[in-house]
């Protein structure tokens, strides 16, 4: 079985053993005048990924392929923890014949994460990661309108404002490297990680299973 783990599309060198989602609970208990408690249901919280990692400075058969240094990954931390920007969190899942279990997808950010230098690890470098799920928010201008007669009543004009979108852009066609995964492609190339669809409809003549992509493989891009 091989699990695989990307963060802002990029392959993490060895899946962590163990990976810990907590649902938060946002329900309200409430006791009522005649001493009865109840219970009032509200939507889920922001789920809490964590996980820990381990980043070799030497080279190990178990490692995933196009593997960096560990310099190289605590500068990814580094950069999406200053940039205070979400990312994706992806857990591939992959069982022995090549059919998939469940996958992981979460929109994130990166809340803590705890670097350990230890001789018993030989040069290999640990770091306990905790990351929040992200959900994308806007605001909303509300223009007041005085009442034009005294027995007038005024209105008010709600306008939301629009959320921020990323654009990128756009290439015929796409050559796939290593660590690559449809929905850092479409980050890239389409400017939303959620339109790797598209790019999977478009080459399902290449690509038998969205999870599964190989260096070299040239992908067709939507227009």
């Amino acid at each position: 079985m091989a699990y695989k783990l990307y963060m802002a599309g990029t392959l993490m060198p060895i899946t962590p053993s163990k990976v810990t989602v907590k649902i938060n609970n946002q329900n309200k208990t409430m006791t009522l005048i005649n001493g009865e408690e109840i219970n009032i249901l509200k939507a889920a919280g922001l789920s809490d990924v964590s996980f820990e990692l381990v980043l070799p400075q030497v080279s190990y058969p178990f490692s995933n392929g196009g593997a960096q240094s560990a310099a190289y990954y605590l500068s990814l931390f580094e950069r999406l923890k200053v940039s205070k920007t979400p990312f994706q969190f992806i857990l591939n899942r992959q069982k022995p014949g090549g059919g998939m279990f469940h996958y992981t997808n979460l929109t994130v950010g990166l809340e803590t994460y705890e670097i350990t230098d230890d001789a018993g690890e030989g040069f290999d470098v640990k770091v306990k990661i905790n990351l929040k799920q992200y959900r994308a928010y806007g605001t909303k201008t509300v223009t007041v309108q005085p009442a034009k007669t005294s027995g007038g009543t005024a209105t008010a004009t709600v306008k939301a404002a629009p959320r921020p979108t990323t654009t990128a852009p756009k290439a015929a066609t796409y050559t796939v490297k290593s660590g690559d995964c449809l929905w850092n492609i479409a980050k890239k190339q389409l400017g939303n990680g959620a339109d790797y669809t598209k790019i999977y409809n478009l080459n399902k003549d290449k690509i038998k299973n969205p999870n599964l992509i190989y260096p070299g493989q040239v992908l067709t891009l939507p227009s």
